[in-house]
């Protein structure tokens, strides 16, 4: 087992000779400027790799690990850099073992470091279910301590990945409690969210959107000191007071195109609510909208059984049903696997069209 604090740095002698200016004849590591730092937009996959970055630079506890994340920066680059700059200590490449190398960052975590797990695709968090569910999120529960670590990974549809790289794995892991579950769907947002998972006490999950990772439209100017966004805080991203549409990752954006339209087609104001966190719940937030509102839709990518529209649908039930007035809808994608066929996953996946059709409804109920 590694040891805390400075044994994570790389030792002078294994730090590459790279030239970096003042920096790097001072550290002995190649000079870092973001992209941030020099004011440019970046993409949600950028912001991310800046809050490990940064984490990484901030705390010597925090190290990563995961399949191909060394030599060659990750399946999609996140920590492509990372190897030259930390050294083989902090940047460790895994067999392809998910329940092997998510248990090593839980005996790291008892020890105080702080682990950032990379799943290739979190299709593959399968694996780890076991050592997730059973020993890690139950550490606090049975007198262990803390466990400080974070499981980050691509997820989502539309990218015509097939069922083994498109999956929404999150609502397998809401029913557990101890773990916390993180799902940006904003470069501001993937950057604050990660950093305050990075530096939480209990095992986070944290999952990417693969389709939004490079979008164009997503680039953001952030801010260049260090920022955190607190876990557990929904962001109203459209404030409206006809209909609530809860959603979180990709359907943010597709609500947000379908709000837009109902605007200009309907005159229909759409208070649409990103939840950001799906552990711990922003209930209040949700109760608020619909106390105002007196609709509430749920828009989720996941499969329809067993979703958090399900959970959403009865907590409103419970604590505003006296404010309905029409039923709680959900959007959501069909009950089968991810199909590979690009027309069919579009008919599996919920369409702007789907969610129109749904507020329409309850508007006119």
């Amino acid at each position: 087992m590694v040891e805390r604090g400075a044994a994570m740095e790389t030792a002078p002698d294994e730090r590459p000779e790279e030239e970096g200016g003042a920096e790097a004849a001072a550290t002995g590591r190649p000079e870092h400027v973001s992209q941030t730092q020099r004011g440019e937009p970046v993409t949600m996959l950028e912001a991310i790799r800046e809050a490990l970055w940064e984490e990484m630079e901030r705390d010597p506890d925090v190290f990563v690990l995961g399949e191909d994340i060394g030599v060659y920066g990750g399946a999609f680059k996140v920590t492509e850099g990372f190897l030259e700059r930390f050294g083989d200590r902090r940047v460790i490449d895994t067999p392809i073992s998910e329940a092997g190398f998510t248990g090593a960052a839980a005996g790291a975590a008892h020890m105080g470091l702080r682990p950032v797990v990379e799943m290739q695709f979190m299709d593959f968090v399968s694996c780890a279910y076991e050592p997730l569910t059973n020993y890690i999120a139950t550490s606090r529960y049975r007198g262990s301590g803390p466990v400080p670590m974070v499981v980050r990974g691509p997820v989502g549809g539309g990218v015509r990945g097939g069922p083994f790289h498109s999956q929404n794995p999150e609502m397998a892991f809401f029913h557990t409690p101890g773990l916390k579950i993180v799902y940006p769907c904003t470069a501001r947002d993937a950057k604050g969210l990660l950093k305050a998972a990075i530096r939480d006490d209990d095992p986070v999950l944290y999952f990417e959107h693969k389709k939004l990772y490079r979008a164009p439209a997503l680039r953001e100017v952030l801010p260049n000191e260090d920022f955190v966004i607190p876990l557990g805080e929904a962001r109203t991203h459209r404030a409206g007071d006809d209909v609530t549409v809860v959603t979180y990752g990709m359907m943010v954006h597709e609500s947000l195109r379908a709000a837009e339209r109902l605007a200009g087609e309907d005159g229909l104001e759409v208070d649409v609510i990103d939840l950001r966190t799906l552990l711990p719940l922003d209930e209040e937030a949700i109760l608020e909208s619909v106390k105002r509102t007196h609709r509430l839709l749920v828009v989720h990518e996941d499969t329809r059984t067993g979703g958090i529209a399900g959970e959403i649908g009865m907590r409103v039930s419970e604590k505003a049903f006296e404010w309905l007035d029409a039923p709680i809808l959900r959007v959501t994608a069909i009950d089968t696997p991810v199909p590979y066929s690009p027309p069919l996953e579009d008919y599996f996946l919920p369409q702007v069209e789907d969610i129109v059709a749904a507020c329409r409804y309850l508007a006119n109920y």
